[in-house]
C-alpha cells in the first residue's frame, strides 16, 4: 500500500506582493505568419498538451501559438 506523507500547512506571510496587469494574449490571438528561427526547446508535457488542444479547437498549429505567446511577451517588455 502506497502511503503519502501528509502535508502540513502553516499560516505564513507571503511577503510583499506586486500585482501586474494581465498582458498575455488569449488562445484565439495566438495565430499568425512571420519570419522565424528554429530552436530546440524542452517544455512540460502539460503545457504542450494544452496548446495542442487549443490549436486543434482553433484550427491552427500549436507551435504557431507558442511562438505568438513568446512574441507578445517580448513586445510587452520591449516597450
Amino acid at each position: 500500500m502506497n502511503k503519502r506523507k501528509k502535508i502540513k500547512y502553516t499560516d505564513e506571510s507571503i511577503g510583499k506582493i506586486k500585482i501586474i496587469e494581465d498582458f498575455l494574449p488569449t488562445p484565439e490571438e495566438l495565430s499568425f505568419k512571420e519570419e522565424s528561427v528554429k530552436v530546440t526547446l524542452s517544455l512540460s508535457k502539460a503545457s504542450v498538451d494544452f496548446f495542442k488542444i487549443q490549436a486543434k479547437s482553433h484550427h491552427t498549429q500549436y507551435q504557431k501559438m507558442l511562438r505568438k505567446l513568446i512574441d507578445s511577451y517580448v513586445q510587452h517588455y520591449q516597450e
